[in-house]
């Protein structure tokens, strides 16, 4: 357990723990969770995609904010603290945009 606090002191995590079955507590995950949530249903409105797609919805939305939201503390995205480079996202497409598959590999089994 000492170890565990070390590690956390020395990359700067604030650790915190809650009573089990209180989501009062979890104040900052609810928040989390229902910017997912939102993120997402404004994805699958604005993308006029069938429900179906909410998983994937929700997957790209937590990507996305992954990629892009700054945390002050550090003055980086997430993704830039846990893998120390700045993410790519020139890749970035509008969810529900028509996208094709391209196999340009010489293995095209």
């Amino acid at each position: 357990v000492q170890t565990l606090h070390a590690y956390f002191a020395a990359e700067g995590i604030l650790h915190q723990t809650s009573v089990a079955r209180t989501p009062e507590q979890n104040g900052f995950v609810e928040r989390r969770n229902r910017t997912l949530v939102e993120a997402a249903r404004t994805m699958i409105s604005v993308a006029k995609v069938p429900l179906f797609f909410w998983a994937e919805a929700i997957a790209t939305a937590c990507f996305t904010q992954n990629h892009s939201l700054v945390i002050p503390r550090h003055e980086k995205t997430p993704y830039h603290i846990i893998n120390d480079r700045k993410p790519l996202v020139k890749f970035f497409y509008i969810f529900g945009s028509i996208c094709y598959i391209v196999r340009d590999g010489e293995n095209l089994d």
